[in-house]
């Protein structure tokens, strides 16, 4: 190929090369050389090229003129507005400070295009329910995405699965029966964010991807506390119809906002303070070392909760409300169940013991004991945090689920 500037044209010679076999993509980068209004001579040998060549020219928008031997026309550069991109727009901002910027409520022909990317007119429409920046938005979103791919661990080598350990039956039958119950609240941990995913805008992409590690964070819980449940050829524990119908009232709430505050801030939230315990109290290796990891997974859970809704706070103080009553309607509605299995309950009290002396297990209850309290405080402090007076946040806390989660 050769181009010979002849101002204020161009000339491309593309050989025997066809419209069939790529032509289009030399004579592209011509034009965009040239201003709109700019001329490019087209010289070729491949059969019919004047007629694709003017095909080609009507659908991109650009004219052609005649031209005299050797050249088979003139093409007379037109502007993005003549072509099949006429009506096209930016899917952000289009400021040129901040290409891609996040706007706050992106448009459903926007689709699952890239944020800032230029969205041909007539795109499709997608039904994202979940659209709008106020609801979603969090601008610690991008910095707790990097936290949490960093973060990531693999369960086959972050674990020392063939720690030697030897722990009497009735202890690692409370081990057992406490990863039993683990597992059932991190399936739905897993379930509520998976829920929402799908009906999010990908315009606001580091919310998506934040949960989309979220998921990935539950299910890696999921395997480890399975594999440890496992670990010394037990049976899986008991599983109850109460923690059951706790776990049911976050996968029914509808309202986005509503089931993050209750998973990540308050379910969560406690959630914290018993891995805590667990890796203070936990009888072998391989359990303080899943409770360690799991740990640290589950604060940027909370952390990304918090921040989203207090971003969302800022911007509609009347969610303060909303949460408060979906508190008080999740307890009413578990106002009947029995609340925290028995079994895990005893569990905990065994871990927290150490032993089976009477001054042991009375040590370890009132370790649980000290547990539950140390749930409620950091349940205060986060009501706090989002606004609530510290007699509501205790009023609220304290209605929280029997079952942690």
């Amino acid at each position: 190929m050769t181009a010979t500037a002849t101002s204020p044209a161009s000339i491309i010679d593309i050989d025997d090369l066809g419209f069939d076999r790529g032509a289009h993509v030399l004579i592209k980068r011509a034009l965009a050389g040239l201003p709109v209004g700019g001329r490019l001579g087209v010289r070729g040998r491949a059969p019919d090229l004047a007629v694709h060549l003017a095909g080609w020219c009507r659908k991109e928008g650009h004219q052609l003129e005649p031209a005299p031997p050797p050249l088979v026309a003139w093409i007379v550069r037109g502007s993005a507005q003549t072509g099949r991109w006429r009506g096209a727009e930016p899917a952000g901002k289009p400021i040129a400070s901040e290409p891609g910027a996040v706007v706050d409520h992106p448009k459903a022909s926007w689709g699952v295009a890239a944020r800032g990317a230029t969205v041909e007119a007539g795109a499709p429409e997608f039904p994202f329910p979940l659209a709008s920046k106020e609801i979603l938005w969090t601008d610690d979103a991008g910095r707790l995405y990097a936290q949490a791919v960093a973060a990531q661990w693999d369960p086959n080598t972050a674990i020392d699965w063939d720690a030697a350990f030897e722990l009497p039956a009735e202890v690692e039958d409370a081990v057992v029966q406490i990863m039993t119950y683990l597992i059932e609240n991190e399936n739905a941990a897993l379930l509520v964010p998976a829920r929402f995913l799908g009906q999010m805008h990908p315009h606001f992409r580091e919310v998506l991807q934040v949960l989309a590690v979220q998921i990935a964070d539950e299910a890696r819980h999921v395997e480890v506390f399975t594999r440890r449940a496992l670990l010394r050829g037990r049976r899986l524990g008991l599983s109850t119809a109460g923690g059951q119908a706790s776990l049911k009232t976050l996968l029914e709430e509808p309202d986005f906002a509503l089931a993050s505050f209750l998973l990540s801030v308050l379910g969560e939230g406690s959630f914290l303070n018993l891995l805590s315990f667990l890796q203070a109290h936990g009888p072998d290796p391989v359990t303080r070392q899943i409770a360690r990891l799991a740990a640290q997974d589950e604060a940027r859970h909370v952390a990304f909760g918090m921040a989203h809704l207090q971003s969302h706070l800022a911007s509609d103080p009347g969610l303060r409300g909303r949460l408060a009553a979906a508190v008080e309607r999740r307890h009413a509605a578990l106002a009947q169940t029995a609340g925290l299995n028995d079994e895990v309950f005893d569990a905990l009290i065994v871990l927290a013991a150490g032993a089976w002396r009477p001054a042991a297990i009375a040590e370890g209850f009132e370790r649980v004991q000290a547990l539950k309290v140390e749930m409620a405080a950091g349940r205060r402090r986060r009501l706090t945090k989002l606004g609530f007076s510290e007699p509501d946040a205790a009023s609220l806390s304290d209605l929280h689920t029997r079952n942690f989660m």
